[in-house]
């Protein structure tokens, strides 16, 4: 499921237009995530875009705003459950948003 997640997340970062660090720090908070929390097949994409939302707004200039990533799932998802996702996600993860990531190497 992580990879069709990836996958379909390289098409939003694609249609947002976002930096390239962006999407490597998304994965990156995803997979931090993961290996903390057990997550439902149901939340996997809320987590998914909740990791974008968080990646773009610490890398971006312009972040898409919230309704942009509700648009993205169709209406899926709320404000207030990607926002709750972002508290659970950053405390989680202790506010450490970024790690050496392979895009540093790439560069």
């Amino acid at each position: 499921m992580r990879a069709i997640l990836v996958d379909w997340l390289i098409e939003v970062h694609y249609k947002f237009k976002l930096n390239a660090d962006t999407l490597f720090i998304t994965v990156n908070i995803i997979d931090r995530y993961l290996s903390k929390q057990t997550v439902k097949r149901q939340y996997l994409q809320l987590v998914g875009v909740t990791a974008m939302l968080i990646a773009s707004k610490y890398e971006d200039i312009y972040p898409p705003p919230i309704q942009d990533f509700i648009y993205i799932t169709d209406n899926a998802y709320t404000q207030k459950d990607i926002v709750q996702m972002e508290y659970d996600i950053l405390k989680e993860l202790d506010f450490q948003i970024t790690t050496p990531s392979a895009w540093i190497f790439l560069n």
